[in-house]
């Protein structure tokens, strides 16, 4: 395979280099094997070939001394210029975009993510779709070949048109099926990892709640969101949901159809954003996942920022890090690495100090013999001390806020103390 690389001339050289490192692993994980790379800094793409005429003969000379039997652009092409490009260089062309498609196509292991991948790919082929039928023209030997050709064009794109109908409906109910997997999750403190891929959400997970998760050190190593319960200490837990990994010019179809998984987000109390700290470019990084959470209208979640891998980083580093982040972010961050448990306190902390930011400390006085109203109390909060009276519990407690307004309502229970006001 040969890879292209033509950023404009706006875009840093050493950026650019890392965008072109970056394609390089998205083919090794697509199980591709590179055997050169074209580059070109560009002042606008050209519009048909996206880079200059005199590039695209030096692109097909290299395929050809290579013996490569595909080429890769580090950017989308339109359909026309993938078309074209394929007619002057002879080999099958792709863009980055249909690349990460690929991959995700060869990682989708549950019914729903291959359904949200396979989306995402006939509804980036279907304006392509011309383009795959040029055999046609290449065996036509004059008239006769055009009318079914056109015929069978016509047909697959109603087939693709129908599929895409099929697909969409199938997503709305699993959709539904989330939301009500979600209700019985209501007054569960739950956070969502978000972040680039491979800065180790999954490896973060596992650790976090002492699981076993498939992690693997590639670009997009799991697609489906996964949640586990963890445990915080002091009779707190959360429920942490691994959500898949962003990348930069990821696919504006693949974002789209994945907007079901990415509920779980939406629906999170707080959005852990997991950063790659030993990265050069971890701040470039923090604002493509920035972006994508704006696109899915979750820039206004309630975050955090979680530094990992800070095992890579000397002590010198990571203090220089910390002071970086706190001078010019005001998002409140922690520093660990999910290989040293020793580091977790930081995130735990954090974690329980949001949740009892959203509750109610109480006392109250129940019934001793009213077991169904003391078994809510143990299910939805967290009892902190009993004692018994004759035939009277009285409870020390902490709820959920809108768990609290209901309690009190609630005949039978008397409120001892409301201990956020004063004595």
């Amino acid at each position: 395979m040969v890879l292209v690389g033509a950023p404009l001339k706006t875009l840093p050289e050493g950026v650019a280099q890392e965008h072109l490192e970056e394609l390089t692993r998205l083919t090794d994980t697509a199980g591709g094997q590179v055997v050169d790379v074209v580059r070109q800094r560009l002042d606008a793409p050209h519009p048909r070939f996206y880079i200059g005429k005199g590039k695209v003969d030096e692109l097909r000379e290299c395929v050809a001394g290579a013996d490569a039997d595909l080429v890769i652009f580090d950017d989308e092409l339109t359909p026309a210029q993938g078309k074209a490009l394929e007619d002057r260089i002879g080999v099958r062309v792709l863009d980055r975009a249909e690349l990460i498609l690929d991959i995700f196509a060869t990682r989708a292991r549950t019914g729903e993510a291959k359904m949200q991948v396979e989306l995402a790919q006939l509804q980036y082929l279907l304006p392509r779709l011309k383009r795959m039928w040029t055999h046609l023209s290449r065996i036509r030997g004059g008239v006769g070949l055009r009318g079914p050709g056109e015929t069978q064009l016509e047909t697959d794109r109603r087939m693709i048109g129908r599929r895409i109908a099929d697909l969409r409906k199938k997503l709305e109910s699993v959709t539904r099926a989330r939301a009500i997997q979600r209700q019985s999750r209501e007054g569960k403190f739950r956070v969502a990892l978000v972040g680039y891929t491979n800065a180790g959400k999954s490896s973060l997970l596992r650790a976090l709640s002492d699981s076993d998760l498939f992690v693997e050190d590639r670009l997009f190593a799991t697609l489906d969101s996964t949640t586990r319960s963890v445990d915080l200490g002091e009779g707190l837990e959360a429920l942490v949901t691994d959500t898949v990994g962003f990348i930069r010019k990821l696919p504006h179809h693949l974002v789209a159809s994945f907007r079901s998984t990415l509920e779980e987000a939406r629906e999170a109390d707080l959005l852990a954003h997991v950063i790659d700290a030993s990265h050069a470019g971890w701040e470039e990084q923090k604002g493509v996942v920035e972006d994508v959470l704006d696109d899915l209208d979750l820039g206004d979640r309630p975050q955090i920022l979680v530094f990992n891998k800070i095992d890579r980083l000397t002590h010198a580093e990571e203090e220089a890090l910390s002071r970086r982040v706190r001078a010019f972010d005001t998002t409140p961050a922690v520093f660990l690495s999910a290989l040293r448990p020793d580091t977790f306190e930081p995130i735990r902390a954090l974690f329980k100090a949001r949740i009892r930011a959203g509750l109610r400390h109480l006392s109250v006085r129940i019934g001793a013999h009213d077991g169904q109203t003391l078994a809510m109390l143990y299910r939805e909060g967290e009892v902190l001390n009993q004692s018994q009276h004759d035939d009277v519990l009285e409870l020390e407690i902490r709820v959920p806020l809108s768990f609290a307004g209901r309690l009190l309502k609630q005949q039978g229970v008397e409120l001892v103390r409301d201990h956020e006001l004063p004595a």
